[in-house]
């Protein structure tokens, strides 16, 4: 059997940048084993595959070259916008609503629409999150990251151990360009606290960028993550927003903005974010962002 699938560039309105996803619009008939080979032949960040169960039901699997995946973003933005290009999704109106049952349960997606064609897509997700207040002390994040101790932040923010799932070792920093630079350190985070924060990965961020549209900049580093790897940040989206909600000075109530990654010459992303903070143990998000299609193809499979 053949099996059509698309490659898109994802929290990107231009090609050759946000992070690559291939998603099968069609997968009816792939079993497991089918589907996590063809993710490890592909090796892009994911790929997802799209069920139709009957009526408008659309259920999304998401596999990385490893493993299956129970919640992501981007394969959510890139699913929504390829099967509304491919017009699995009629895009009748401005804005259409559609749910996409994934692994951790229903997600409701509303995608924007430009002349028929999908312009935006927004998923919501609501995330519960453990903020710790522990972190190593300022000579050990900046050896850890290879940056002078007057870069980091401690008059706005702080360094931070925040979980939603997943734990990140949130650290601020004062410009862009000690994000850009910053370097892991493997044998000085053997040496410092870090580990004993179960944090596998550093977010490190800054509160300015040289670029309009976005608020933060964001990179992830640590010991799994290659010397010059600027990986996506989705997945650590909601512990960001947890963190930026531990402090007094974020007011409750709904707050808009956005965050990139990487720059102009490493496949910058940039995603769109509104988080409803009424300082409850959960926290209300939508994420938004763009795709393009870089590329489209067929696989072929004994039947």
């Amino acid at each position: 059997m053949n099996y059509q699938y698309y490659i898109t560039d994802v929290f990107t309105r231009e090609v050759f940048n946000g992070a690559q996803i291939a998603v099968f619009p069609h997968a009816d008939g792939l079993d497991d084993r089918t589907m996590q080979k063809i993710a490890n032949e592909l090796n892009l960040w994911e790929t997802a595959f799209v069920f139709h169960p009957g009526g408008d039901l659309r259920r999304l699997r998401m596999f990385s070259p490893k493993a299956e995946v129970d919640f992501a973003g981007h394969p959510i933005i890139a699913a929504a916008y390829v099967l509304g290009l491919c017009g699995d999704i009629r895009l009748d109106a401005p804005v259409t609503p559609v749910v996409f049952e994934q692994n951790a349960g229903p997600v409701e997606v509303n995608i924007t629409a430009e002349n028929g064609k999908p312009a935006f897509v927004q998923f919501t997700n609501k995330v519960s999150s453990i903020v710790d207040r522990f972190a190593p002390n300022d000579e050990e994040l900046a050896s850890v990251l290879s940056i002078p101790q007057a870069d980091l932040d401690h008059i706005k923010y702080s360094a931070r151990l925040v979980a939603c799932g997943m734990p990140y070792l949130i650290v601020p920093v004062w410009k862009y360009e000690t994000v850009r630079k910053a370097r892991f350190d493997y044998a000085a985070w053997s040496r410092s606290a870090a580990p004993q924060t179960a944090a596998q990965e550093i977010l490190l961020f800054a509160p300015k960028t040289p670029y309009s549209d976005s608020d933060f900049n964001l990179r992830l580093l640590g010991p799994h993550i290659g010397h010059d790897d600027d990986p996506p940040v989705g997945a650590a989206v909601p512990a960001f927003a947890s963190y930026l909600c531990s402090f007094e000075h974020t007011r409750k109530g709904t707050h808009t903005f956005a965050v990139d990654r990487g720059d102009a010459g490493s496949r910058r992303s940039l995603l769109n974010i509104e988080m409803d903070h009424k300082g409850k143990a959960q926290l209300t998000l939508r994420v938004g962002g763009s795709a393009v299609i870089f590329a489209q193809g067929s696989i072929f499979l004994p039947d």
